[in-house]
């Protein structure tokens, strides 16, 4: 099947097969890496990418359904040689321990702070829950959005 998207502002056309997981024809094809297959059921949000501006699992999404779409992905987030705020903020904070789930706590935090720039706490666990980190605890996760929170570019 041939399909068209933008990924991270620059436009691709491929043909895959029609199951081909969005999350693979990141990875395999595009080579962006940055999206982790953690668990291929939905349920630990490593796979976490914006699909034109919402959060999305990607795992949980064929390329072709996304055909036409604007993806992005924790490759995409930086400008140039400067991290996104959140980027940076997850490392002032601390945000992160192994590493593998911060892509799509990333991703999902950003899309979590466009849809409530000044979430309390408890929202912030509450639009996270969805990702899962089996290192941090979550404290300083939940830090990291704080900091960012009110003031996303």
């Amino acid at each position: 099947m041939q399909i068209d998207m933008t990924v991270n502002g620059r436009a691709y056309s491929a043909d895959v097969e029609d199951r081909t997981l969005l999350v693979h024809y990141l990875r395999d094809h595009l080579g962006l890496t940055g999206t982790n297959v953690g668990c291929d059921t939905s349920s630990c949000g490593a796979c976490t990418v914006h699909i034109d501006g919402q959060s999305v699992k990607s795992c949980t999404v064929l390329a072709a359904q996304v055909r036409g779409a604007d993806i992005t992905t924790i490759e995409g987030m930086a400008n140039d040689e400067e991290l996104h705020p959140m980027q940076e903020a997850f490392r002032q904070c601390h945000g992160l321990q192994c590493g593998y789930c911060t892509p799509g706590m990333v991703m999902a935090a950003t899309s979590l702070l466009s849809e409530n720039p000044d979430p309390s706490e408890q929202e912030v666990r509450e639009g996270l829950e969805g990702n899962l980190c089996r290192c941090t605890g979550y404290h300083n996760i939940v830090k990291s959005v704080l900091s960012v929170a009110g003031g996303q570019s």
